[in-house]
């Protein structure tokens, strides 16, 4: 009976290793155990800071909501409590962007967190489908 190897499945498998490997220095590129320790240890790492960047970003919206809450007179804390109790529903995320590059808008939060009237947004009437087109609508020309 002929003698039965794996090669196709081997080589393929030594392949993936090597080419996850690229651009590594040295042995880590060349070798394939060395190769598949280093890639191997490199999906640990990069598999630990998905979760590590998701920490990170939280922990910056808050400390940008902060600064912005602190500069209209708020803390963070009061801030997120008032709108809970105003029952505005903002993650932090929007928040942070608010704070950082609307400042105006976010003050009108900040007002309602702290219990003030706030004045409705002006909201411009977007038209629908029912609404009839103002002016004539120029037809392209013939196909």
């Amino acid at each position: 009976m002929p003698r039965s190897v794996n090669n196709v499945a081997h080589k393929s498998r030594k392949k993936k290793y090597l080419k996850a490997a690229r651009g590594y220095v040295g042995g880590r590129s060349k070798l394939y155990r060395t190769a598949r320790q280093a890639v191997e240890k490199g999906w640990l790492y990069a598999y630990r800071d998905r979760r590590v960047r998701k920490r990170e970003m939280r922990r910056l919206w808050i400390i940008r909501i902060n600064a912005g809450a602190r500069s209209n007179g708020l803390s963070y804390s009061q801030l997120i409590n008032g709108l809970h109790k105003a029952d505005i529903a903002v993650d932090r995320k929007i928040l942070a962007h608010l704070a950082w590059h609307e400042p105006e808008a976010f003050a009108q939060l900040c007002a309602a967190a702290r219990g003030e009237d706030v004045p409705a947004p002006i909201v411009e009437s977007v038209p629908t489908e029912t609404d009839e087109p103002q002016g004539e609508v120029d037809e392209p020309a013939g196909e």
